[in-house]
């Protein structure tokens, strides 16, 4: 048991930092931030990892990426929003690509536009102007699923769900 906790713990941190990288360095500039696929590797760890560790995979690379980007101020929200796009998909599942990690795929699309644009709202004090920023956060959110379901396709063939729920080893 132990040891499967230090298994999620170490790969939490592996995914904390990729989406870092892929939010913070791998992203097209828009009109209030940037567009970025980092999202896709929030859905990929919420699809293999328990609850609690993807929450922090999802809050901790976006937290990591507004505050040391110069985006500090989107901080709050990107956490409030990542943790609960992490909440619709399931790890308890063989596949990565489960049905209802596809499914989550939508209500996640609709908790990262609706909150990014609730949050941008707040911030500014005009829910007029933030409509601009939906098509980069529409866009953001289909490059992700696009990442997921090929990264999601590729392990899953390679079985990479199996040989972590039987502790690395092969049936």
């Amino acid at each position: 048991m132990k040891n499967k906790k230090i298994k999620y713990m170490c790969l939490a941190g592996i995914f904390t930092a990729v989406v870092f990288v892929f939010t913070a360095y791998l992203h097209i500039p828009s009109h209030t931030g940037y567009t970025h696929v980092g999202d896709g590797f929030i859905y990929l760890a919420a699809s293999l990892l328990p609850l609690p560790y993807a929450v922090f995979v999802g809050a901790g690379g976006a937290l990591l990426a507004d505050c040391l980007t110069g985006f500090a101020i989107w901080a709050p929200g990107s956490v409030i929003i990542k943790t609960v796009a992490v909440l619709f998909f399931s790890g308890k599942s063989k596949k990565i690509l489960s049905v209802r990690n596809l499914l989550a795929l939508l209500p996640a699309w609709a908790v990262c536009i609706g909150g990014y644009y609730l949050y941008e709202a707040l911030i500014t004090g005009n829910f007029v102007a933030p409509a601009a920023g939906i098509p980069g956060y529409v866009t953001q959110s289909a490059l992700s699923s696009v990442l997921f379901v090929a990264v999601g396709l590729a392990l899953d063939k390679l079985k990479v769900k199996e040989r972590m729920l039987n502790g690395g080893q092969e049936k």
